[in-house]
C-alpha cells in the first residue's frame, strides 16, 4: 500500500512533466514551422520580384526603342528617330529577353499581377509593331503610348501589392499627361481620336 500511496502521491507530478513536455515539443513544433513558411514566402517573394524586375526592364526597353523609331510621328519629341534597321535589331534582342521574363511571371506572379503585366505587353506591342511597320505613318501614336503607360502603372500596382510593398501610389501617368500643359482627371479614362496628342513621356 505504500508503494500505491507513493505513485498516487507522485502521479499529479509525473502528468505535470508529461503535461509540460508535450506542451513544449508542440510549441517548438509550431515555431519551427512558422519559421519555416515564413522563410519560404520570403524566398519566393524575392524570386517574384526579380521575375517583376526583370520583365519590367524588357517591356521598357521594348517601349523605348519603339518610340524613338518613332520621334518623327511624335510631337515634342526630343531625341532624333532611331534608325529602322538598328531599331529592328534592338527590338529583336528584347524580344528575347521579354520572352524569357514573362515565363518567369507566369510561374511565379499572382493571377491579378500577371493580369495587368498582360495589358502593359499588349499595348506595348501596338507600339513595337507601329515602329516595325515604319515607314507606313502610324496612327493614334500618343493614344499608344498614353494606354502603355497606364497599362505600367496598373502593372506596378498590382505588382506592389503582390509583394506587400506599402507607400501609397506610385502612378506616374497623371505626371506625364500634364506635361506640357495641365491634363484633365478625365483624360486618364478618356481614350484619344486619332491625331489628337495630349502629349507623351519624354524621349
Amino acid at each position: 500500500m505504500s508503494v500505491l500511496g507513493n505513485l498516487a502521491t507522485q502521479l499529479p507530478a509525473l502528468l505535470g512533466v508529461l503535461v509540460g513536455t508535450a506542451g513544449t515539443m508542440l510549441a517548438t513544433g509550431l515555431n519551427e514551422r512558422t519559421r519555416w513558411r515564413r522563410s519560404q514566402t520570403v524566398r519566393w517573394d524575392e524570386r517574384r520580384l526579380d521575375a517583376y524586375v526583370e520583365l519590367t526592364k524588357a517591356v521598357k526597353e521594348i517601349h523605348a526603342v519603339a518610340t524613338q523609331m518613332l520621334s518623327e510621328h511624335r510631337p515634342g519629341a526630343r531625341r532624333p528617330a532611331l534608325d529602322r534597321d538598328e531599331g529592328r535589331a534592338r527590338l529583336a534582342e528584347a524580344d528575347v529577353r521579354h520572352t524569357l521574363a514573362w515565363e518567369a511571371v507566369l510561374l511565379l506572379g499572382d493571377e491579378a499581377t500577371v493580369g495587368a503585366a498582360a495589358e502593359w505587353r499588349h499595348a506595348v506591342r501596338d507600339i513595337e509593331s507601329a515602329a516595325r511597320a515604319l515607314p507606313d505613318p502610324p496612327t493614334d501614336v500618343s493614344g499608344m503610348i498614353e494606354r502603355a503607360d497606364l497599362g505600367r502603372d496598373r502593372f506596378y500596382r498590382a505588382a506592389r501589392e503582390s509583394l506587400g510593398v506599402r507607400g501609397g501610389s506610385v502612378e506616374q501617368v497623371r505626371h506625364l499627361l500634364a506635361k506640357p500643359g495641365p491634363a484633365e482627371p478625365a483624360a486618364l479614362t478618356r481614350r484619344l481620336p486619332p491625331g489628337q496628342s495630349r502629349g507623351g513621356p519624354a524621349a
